[in-house]
């Protein structure tokens, strides 16, 4: 069964951090007035479930783009717009793809949308300081982890795949109010989707530079990342200079090429800004732009099928990678890997849920990883994925020294 309209259970939005591209006009004045839920199991296309599920509250997703961007309305109960967010299970049932291991946090649900209206002013923080967290547990060793991507490798070497993304998963117990922790993640520099949605008893921080769908004034943009380096001058001297990481690259911009030019209503897919290097906490990374006008119409569930999950978390051919991350990642992706963001009058704008952090309520997980070619190197692949979850891990340890839990 479908679950419908709910009202909003245990964890609050905070108000230092508006859901994942909420209009910063609202910060802190977001109320949460129902939610829509799909499990996996619940039955149905989730992607029209939820369409039609936002359309009956009066967002147009049936028809994205065509009008002029709207101003969000500021009174007092008025609709601001909705969040957003699709795991990576969900995204592969949108893509008729096979499922991976079971998730780590199955009280979160595979899709989740909430509508949010306008409190009369903005209201204050009331979270307890009192946080400690536990040793962080991987759910494979590097060694595994190493082992994995030899496995993608052996796969290329058959011609099964050109590309896998590989990403691993870790846990620690912590005890009191993570959100405040929560909320240093999503303020990471660099992270165009920081911020942080929650529902009963749950809650998910991202601090992800990458746009995996943007429609705004016309146009349907995607920004794809792929190729990382430590943010110093020598660092962005080697990626710029990698002949691996460009065509690692190339090879993903190709792949939202044909995404985007699958969707009916797009014209002419262009990219502009080809491996251009940005700067993410302490780590740069090479972003492109690939976008088209929106010539026809466009709805929310067909945009959700054609470009979930995202393909510069999965791989090339997108199917085929699917099905190789099944087998081979012994945890579930949960939260990462996958989509959130905001769905406003006029426009749509959703990350990717890398450098994305869930609580459940007794555990903090967190996942990274990166995407294995040919020449990739098993032991730099497990550094790399280190280096992206130190920010993670240094904003998630308490302020203060606390007794961490058992």
């Amino acid at each position: 069964m479908v679950h419908g309209s709910r009202s909003i259970g245990h964890y609050p939005t905070p108000p230092f951090a508006r859901p994942p591209a909420a209009p910063a006009s609202c910060l802190g004045r977001h109320r949460a007035s129902a939610s829509f839920q799909w499990f996996l199991g619940d039955g149905g296309d989730p992607a029209e479930l939820v369409s039609g599920y936002l359309e009956d509250n009066g967002l147009g997703v049936r028809n994205i783009g065509r009008t002029a961007t709207q101003v969000c309305p500021t009174g007092a109960g008025s609709i601001c717009g909705a969040a957003l967010y699709v795991s990576a299970d969900a995204g592969s049932v949108m893509a008729g793809a096979p499922l991976g291991a079971a998730s780590p946090v199955p009280s979160i649900p595979d899709v989740y949308a909430v509508v949010y209206a306008h409190d009369s002013g903005p209201t204050e923080p009331g979270f307890s300081s009192d946080f400690a967290l536990g040793e962080w547990t991987p759910s494979w060793t590097p060694h595994e982890h190493a082992a994995a991507v030899s496995e993608v490798r052996q796969a290329i070497g058959r011609g099964d795949v050109y590309q896998v993304n590989v990403v691993g998963h870790t846990s620690a117990p912590y005890t009191g109010d993570p959100l405040p922790a929560l909320g240093r993640v999503a303020a990471l520099p660099g992270a165009r989707y920081g911020g942080v949605l929650a529902g009963s008893g749950w809650a998910l921080a991202t601090a992800s530079p990458e746009t995996l769908v943007e429609v705004r004034d016309g146009r349907i943009i995607t920004r794809p990342i792929k190729g990382t380096r430590p943010a110093t001058a020598a660092g962005r001297r080697e990626l710029l200079a990698s002949a691996k990481e460009r065509a690692e690259h190339v090879m993903i911009v190709d792949l939202s090429r044909n995404d985007l030019a699958r969707l009916p209503g797009v014209g002419p897919v262009e990219v502009q800004d080809l491996f251009a290097v940005r700067r993410w906490s302490g780590l740069w990374q090479a972003e492109s732009v690939v976008s088209a006008p929106i010539a026809g119409r466009l709805d929310l569930a067909g945009l959700l099928r054609a470009l979930m999950p995202g393909g510069s978390v999965t791989g090339a051919p997108k199917i085929a990678a699917l099905g190789e991350i099944a087998r081979l990642e012994p945890v579930g992706r949960g939260v990462s890997m996958a989509a959130v963001g905001w769905i406003g009058p006029g426009h749509l704008d959703l990350g990717l849920t890398i450098r994305t952090v869930a609580a459940d309520g007794a555990r903090l997980h967190a996942w990274a990883g990166g995407g294995i070619v040919w020449d990739s190197d098993p032991e730099a692949e497990v550094a790399e994925a280190a280096a992206k979850l130190a920010p993670i891990k240094a904003a998630l340890s308490p302020v203060s020294p606390q007794r961490s839990p058992n």
